[in-house]
Parts: C-alpha cells; sequence; structure tokens
C-alpha cells in the first residue's frame, strides 16, 4: 500500500497552515516577555506639560530662544499618551518657528557641543518628522483642526493664519519651518542623527 493510500481522509481535513509554531519556540517574543527589556517611563500627565509649555514660551517671549528650545526638547514626553505628545509637539513646533533662521545654526551648533547635546538635536530630529507627518495631512482630515498651524510669534519666519482658507498656506509655511531645520540639524549633527532618531524605541 502507498503512503498516499495510508493517510486517512481526518488527516487530510486537518489545515497544517493554521499552526502557530512561534507558539512551540521557547525562544520566540510569544513566549518572552519584550517589555522588560525596556527600561519603564515615567507617566506624563496633561497638565504637567501645559505647564512646561507655559514655562517654555516664557523664555522664548523673554528672548532665549536657545533655552526655551533646549527646555522644550528635554521635556519631551516619552511617557505620556497620545493627547500629552501631540500638546507638546505643538510647542515644539511653536518654538521652532519664533527663531529667526539667521539664528539656527549657531543655537544648534551650541547645543551640540554641549554635555547631552547629542540626544538632544536627535530628540529634535523625532519631532521634525513627526511634525512634517501631521502637518503633511492637514486638509485631508476634514473639521480636524492642526496643532502645527503657523503663530504670530513678529520675529523669524512670517506666519499666515486667521483668514478663511488659509490652512493649506499654514500647513505649508509649517513644512517650510520644518525642512528648514532638518536641512540645518543634518549639518551640524550629520545623517547619523536621522538613522537614531527612527531606531530609538522611544516615540515622541
Amino acid at each position: 500500500m502507498s503512503i498516499i493510500q495510508q493517510v486517512t481522509s481526518a488527516s487530510l481535513s486537518d489545515n497544517w497552515r493554521t499552526i502557530n509554531i512561534d507558539a512551540l519556540d521557547p525562544d520566540s517574543s510569544t513566549n518572552f516577555d519584550t517589555s522588560t527589556l525596556r527600561p519603564s517611563l515615567a507617566p506624563v500627565s496633561e497638565s504637567e506639560i501645559r505647564s512646561i509649555g507655559q514655562q517654555v514660551r516664557q523664555l522664548l517671549r523673554g528672548g532665549d530662544a536657545e533655552g526655551a528650545l533646549r527646555g522644550a526638547l528635554e521635556s519631551a514626553p516619552y511617557g505620556g499618551d497620545d493627547s500629552v505628545k501631540e500638546i507638546h509637539l505643538g510647542t515644539v513646533v511653536e518654538v521652532l518657528q519664533g527663531i529667526r533662521a539667521s539664528e539656527i545654526s549657531g543655537i544648534l551648533g551650541r547645543i551640540w557641543g554641549s554635555e547631552g547635546g547629542s540626544e538632544v538635536v536627535d530628540c529634535l530630529m523625532k519631532y521634525l518628522y513627526k511634525g512634517m507627518a501631521a502637518s503633511a495631512t492637514v486638509g485631508k482630515t476634514p473639521s480636524r483642526g492642526s496643532t502645527l498651524t503657523p503663530q504670530s510669534t513678529g520675529a523669524g519666519f512670517s506666519q499666515m493664519g486667521g483668514r478663511p482658507g488659509a490652512q493649506n498656506e499654514s500647513s505649508g509655511a509649517a513644512m517650510s519651518v520644518l525642512l528648514s531645520w532638518h536641512e540645518k540639524v543634518v549639518d551640524v549633527a550629520g545623517l547619523g542623527s536621522v538613522n537614531r532618531s527612527m531606531t530609538d524605541w522611544r516615540k515622541v
């Protein structure tokens, strides 16, 4: 009797493709809690991040643009929920929009050369990419506002907004600011900053 004839109809009905072989592997991530490999992040509340935003804006209005930028980036709410992270994204972008284009390279150079500066600049790169993604989706989702609407700063990049139909122009102005910062960050920190910002498991 051939082996084909020995196969029963019951065995033919078994769908072996549905077997989860990862569950049978003791080294598989399904059998190991990978979250234990990462340190826990301190939770951040909405009131805390709004308070930080007020402090950062005070520094910016007081003329300490570098202190405002560093303060915003060093306070990134990695342990916050999505709404908290969106609030802080708006704060960071507002700071970026409030800094003159002629000051960007000097500020980045001083931050990069200071202790812990590389991590601060890498955090900025994360916010640049997140801001670009948010700005690119403005106008595609109806009735929802954007946290990236350019603000009137009185200095730095010219901001648009306030009139009907200006949302796409505003998002374009915000994108222009973010791209300008991206270029300067790459000049100061190199392409390594891009790689580090994309591979870091901590998300802004």
